[in-house]
């Protein structure tokens, strides 16, 4: 998939992830040690309620399941004998909003939708596209 490829208004499924409590804790452990990632009775008295994901463990899932979307959509390029697009380091990210805890047996289904892209102004032959990704549990 190319730039031109993408069009403004599309969306892609990314893919499902479901967090268990062992996986919840280990993140917290490395990169986020707050009492309600870690530790059960300090989560059950905090304003969660309940052992929970960290934020950035739910961020880091999207980036991954987004990294692995886009090896497919490469795979499939060349696959079809088209070019692929020479990805660049992403510039970042606005408005992250985290609406709802992610508790152990959630599944957070993942998808992206394209919302804009320009050429660069500062790389020529590169091009900026700008995504909304977008989680939701099993619930809705």
């Amino acid at each position: 998939m190319i730039y031109e490829d993408f069009v403004v208004g599309a969306s892609h499924p990314l893919g499902a992830h479901r967090f268990t409590v062992e996986e919840i804790r280990r993140f917290a452990l490395a990169y986020d040690p707050q009492p309600f990632h870690i530790d059960e009775d300090a989560a059950k008295a905090s304003l969660f309620g309940g052992l929970c994901a960290s934020g950035w463990h739910t961020a880091s899932v999207m980036m991954g399941l987004l990294s692995r979307t886009f090896a497919r959509f490469d795979e499939q390029a060349r696959s079809a004998g088209r070019p692929s697009a020479a990805l660049g380091p992403s510039p970042g990210f606005d408005d992250l909003k985290w609406l709802r805890a992610v508790y152990p047996g959630d599944t957070i289904t993942f998808a992206s939708e394209v919302v804009g892209k320009r050429p660069s102004a500062s790389r020529p032959g590169w091009g900026l596209v700008t995504i909304k990704a977008t989680g939701v549990n099993q619930d809705g």
